[in-house]
């Protein structure tokens, strides 16, 4: 049987498993029936919940503007699916080709897709986190019982972890007229995203906006009552604050321990493929019949250094997953590449903060337009000459012509007038990561094509 015949029988028959019943979980089901896939599709959640939307849940439903339950995601069409919801993936067996249910049930495969996402990061003490008050948010049901909790009016909320979600929670906070803390072991909120050059307009955001902002400071434990409702945070420079609410925002973990023992190259870091989404197993040999999409894949992407990359955006999990419905109904030549620039996007205090690019990748930067002091900005990253990401605090317009930049391999500083730029604002500095992961090379590729269905790399002579 050719490869062509094979793939012919495949979109007439195959039985394709989805494992993650989750934005890219849905967004690549439509996919395959868009792209005329006729076999039997199967979509695993453990959750008991159709796929739904996660960035209200931080954002209108602790707000009280929207009800968790009405997050579900939109329908493009119809996917004629079975549903099991309520159970989640424990094993696989690759040899055998199925997916090992919690339940004890198999589901047999030709092509599986993972989309597992991620989970919350817990709080280290199990006892702790028991407690009444303290919380984590990742899920519908995580959001939803934080609601009801800021809705009832505590009297101190405290946030540990000053990255994106804590950060819009403190914001959540104010806004609700709540007293709030937060606790960040780094120098600034947001540091570990953007550096410490941005992440010091972040804190001054937060102080602004009545933020009781404690930086260079961990929770060394969380005390609760006779009745196991959470009181008392004791902090590591010994002190302690009352408060009757906690969430815990120490980052995601990645949901890939089902696959211990399966042969497939899943850890913490998440599960490594090629930039067509196809999963490498345990030998760094790709398999030809898993693939993976969204906040638990690994990619290597060729703007940034064939870095792999893990990304936790929006954008990122559709557009993977778009990639990895076609590839895995078509043969090799016709095979894409996941070449997304990644893009992110958090509004708090009021001030809508975007990036594009993967600012974590930048030795070097330059504020290009407005000011820092006026919390409208433009920041422009480096790496080896070339601009690499753009991060903007309400100026979020411009960001379109920076995407530009790094995908065709711009020179870093920018050497070109731009609108509102300031003379003395053009001087390279470091954007003070804590702890940069830099590519082993600058990028020697440029993006050609302007839609995912055009898109290619053309390899350019390097710079000295």
């Amino acid at each position: 049987m050719s490869a062509d015949t094979g793939v012919e029988a495949l979109r007439r028959e195959g039985r394709f498993v989805v494992v993650g019943a989750s934005l890219a979980g849905l967004r690549a089901a439509e996919t395959l029936r868009d792209r005329g896939f006729t076999g039997t599709l199967t979509l695993i959640g453990d959750e008991p919940y159709e796929p739904y939307d996660r960035p209200p849940l931080s954002k209108q439903v602790l707000l009280g503007l929207e009800r968790a339950e009405a997050t579900a995601l939109p329908r493009r069409r119809d996917i004629d699916a079975e549903w099991r919801l309520g159970v989640a993936a424990a094993g696989l067996d690759r040899a055998a080709r199925h997916v090992i249910l919690a339940d004890g049930d198999t589901v047999p495969y030709d092509r599986l897709l993972i989309t597992t996402g991620t989970k919350a990061r817990p709080w280290f003490h199990p006892e702790q986190a028991a407690l009444d008050g303290v919380f984590v948010l990742r899920t519908r049901d995580d959001s939803a019982r934080l609601s009801r909790k800021l809705a009832a009016g505590p009297h101190r909320v405290l946030v540990i972890g000053a990255g994106f979600t804590g950060s819009e929670i403190a914001s959540v906070c104010r806004e609700r007229g709540l007293e709030v803390t937060v606790a960040e072991r780094g120098p600034a909120p947001l540091v570990g995203a953007l550096g410490e050059v941005l992440a010091t307009v972040a804190a001054r955001l937060q102080r602004d906006h009545g933020v009781d902002l404690r930086c260079g400071i961990s929770i060394t434990a969380l005390e609760g009552d006779q009745a196991g409702r959470l009181r008392r945070a004791h902090l590591s420079d010994g002190s302690a604050i009352d408060v009757d609410v906690a969430v815990v925002c120490l980052g995601a973990i990645r949901n890939t321990e089902w696959l211990a023992g399966s042969g497939v190259a899943a850890g913490p870091r998440g599960i490594a493929c090629d930039a067509g989404c196809r999963v490498f197993d345990v030998n760094g040999i790709v398999t030809d019949d898993i693939y993976a999409a969204g906040d638990v894949a690994r990619s290597p992407h060729p703007l940034f250094g064939y870095q792999f990359l893990s990304l936790e955006h929006w954008g990122n999990a559709v557009e993977q997953a778009r990639i990895a419905a076609h590839n895995m109904i078509s043969a090799g030549p016709d095979r894409r590449p996941h070449l997304w620039v990644p893009m992110f996007w958090s509004v708090q205090f009021g001030v809508n903060i975007k990036s594009v690019g993967v600012p974590t990748l930048g030795d070097q930067l330059v504020v290009a337009q407005g000011a820092l002091a006026e919390e409208r900005f433009v920041a422009v990253y480096g790496y080896r000459g070339r601009v690499i990401a753009a991060a903007s605090f309400d100026a979020g317009k411009w960001l379109g012509y920076y995407q530009q930049q790094i995908e065709t391999g711009a020179s870093f500083p920018p050497d070109h007038p731009v609108v509102d730029s300031r003379a003395d604002a053009l001087q390279p500095a470091d954007p003070a990561f804590p702890d940069p992961h830099l590519p082993s090379h600058g990028p020697t590729v440029t993006l050609t094509g302007h839609s995912p269905t055009e898109q290619s790399v053309q390899f350019r002579a390097a710079r000295a």
